[in-house]
């Protein structure tokens, strides 16, 4: 797998702490919090390529209307819901509206890693096709680009 990072939003600070440790030991930049709330301050600051987001959370935010808002701020991140058994409807709701899986609690390190890998490569994809199609862009209307720019600095 080429570089990213990943967000690892959960309210279990044993398993939480866990994941981030052993996804770090595979040199991926892992950042891990405890609420929805948490994870939507540090977007504000910060681009992550894959979400691993519990569905249940205490608080005022639960894991599908979180991923709602990270998808607004960052429309291309891919989201990965975790849920337990009794949230397996609320999970199918979130894939509707744009989580790229779920995996149910209790799962597997190696199964984890394939969704991430599959996530990230997904999120790629989107980002290629965005780029090639502003190559064609350019192409076709080169002084766009320029005149862009410069309505940017006036």
């Amino acid at each position: 797998m080429d570089y990213f990072s990943i967000l690892i939003v959960d309210d279990e600070v044993d398993f939480l702490e866990t994941l981030v440790q052993r996804l770090q030991k595979h040199n991926i930049d892992t950042v891990g919090v405890t609420s929805a709330e948490e994870a939507l301050k540090i977007l504000d600051t910060r681009c992550f390529d894959v979400v691993v987001l519990d569905v249940r959370m205490p608080g005022g935010m639960d894991g599908i209307q979180a991923q709602r808002e990270m998808k607004r701020k960052a429309p291309l991140m891919e989201v990965i819901l975790l849920t337990g058994h009794a949230s397996v409807e609320t999970s199918i709701e979130g894939m509707k509206q744009g989580a790229f899986d779920y995996l149910l609690k209790p799962i597997k390190f190696e199964d984890l890693m394939v969704k991430i890998g599959e996530a990230f490569e997904k999120k790629n994809q989107h980002e290629q096709k965005i780029r090639n199609a502003k190559i064609k862009d350019l192409i076709r209307f080169p002084g766009r680009v320029f005149q862009q720019e410069k309505e940017g600095k006036e």
